[in-house]
C-alpha cells in the first residue's frame, strides 16, 4: 500500500486539479492515504483540501490534510509520520504522475527495487527543457531532483532518518545521494509531468545557472545554510 505525500505553499492553483488526477490515474486498492501537509497557506490552499476532503469522488475517503511547521523536509518527514503505507510516494504539488503509477512502484519494490522515480517531462517546449527532461530517463545521479517524485519503502526511510531538516532546499537531492550509496535507485521509464513555471518566472538559462551553482557548491562541500542563503537571494527573491 502507498501512502503519498504532498507537501504544499500556497499551492491554491495546482492542488486540486492534481489531487483528482492522482485519484483518476490509480487504483485505490493500492493507496493508503494522500497526505496534504501544508506549511502555512495564505492562499486557499487549505479550504481547497478539505473541499476535496469532503468529496467522495475527488477523494474516494482517501484524502488527509496535516497543517506543519514550514519547510519541505519538515513537512514530508511530517507527513511519513502519520502514513500507513509501507511505500511512501513523495510528490510536488505541480508533478502529475503518469498513469497506473501506483502499481508501476509497486512492481519496482516487489522486484526488490525498493527506492526510485519516474522520468520527467516539463511542461514546455524550449529546447534545453526537452533536452533535460530527456537526460532523466538516464540512471544518473546528476540527473535526479525532487520533481521526478521519489518513492521509497517506509523501512528504507525510517533506515536513513528520513530527509534532512537542516536543508530547506535540496533536501531531496541529499535523500538521493544516501539512496545512490546503498545503490538502491530505479528510474522507471514513464512520464511525470511536472511545471516549468518557477523557470518561466526567473528566465530558463538564469535560473539554470543557479541550480548548478548550488549542485556545485555542495560538491564542494557548502552547508545547508550556505545553500539556502544562496537560494534565498537568487532563487527565492
Amino acid at each position: 500500500m502507498i501512502s503519498i505525500v504532498i507537501p504544499v505553499l500556497n499551492e491554491a492553483k495546482s492542488i486540486g486539479k492534481l489531487l483528482t488526477h492522482l485519484i483518476e490515474n490509480s487504483a485505490s486498492k493500492n493507496i493508503s492515504e494522500i497526505i496534504v501537509v501544508d506549511g502555512g497557506s495564505s492562499d486557499g490552499t487549505q479550504e481547497i483540501v478539505d473541499k476535496a476532503s469532503e468529496d467522495p469522488e475527488t477523494s474516494s475517503g482517501l484524502l488527509r490534510l496535516i497543517v506543519s511547521t514550514k519547510g519541505r523536509a519538515v513537512q514530508m518527514n511530517t507527513g511519513a509520520k502519520q502514513s500507513t503505507g509501507n511505500i511512501l510516494y513523495f510528490l510536488h504539488a505541480d508533478s502529475f504522475p503518469p498513469k497506473n503509477f501506483d502499481e508501476l512502484i509497486i512492481n519496482e519494490v516487489e522486484k526488490g527495487n525498493l527506492a526510485g522515480s519516474f522520468k520527467m517531462k516539463f511542461d514546455h517546449n524550449h529546447w534545453w527543457l526537452r533536452l533535460a527532461s530527456w537526460l532523466t530517463h538516464f540512471h544518473w545521479r546528476a540527473c535526479r531532483g525532487g520533481d521526478q517524485s521519489q518513492f521509497i519503502t517506509k523501512d528504507l526511510f525510517n533506515e536513513i532518518g528520513g530527509f534532512d531538516e537542516k536543508y530547506t532546499i535540496y533536501e531531496d537531492n541529499i535523500l538521493i545521494n544516501e539512496l545512490f550509496k546503498r545503490k538502491q535507485f530505479v528510474v522507471i521509464q514513464e512520464w511525470i509531468i511536472t511545471s516549468a513555471r518557477l523557470y518561466e518566472r526567473k528566465g530558463i538559462w538564469t535560473l539554470q545557472y543557479h541550480f548548478w551553482t548550488i549542485y556545485v557548491k555542495r560538491w564542494l562541500g557548502a552547508s545547508a545554510d550556505d545553500i539556502y542563503r544562496y537560494y534565498k537571494k537568487y532563487i527565492a527573491g
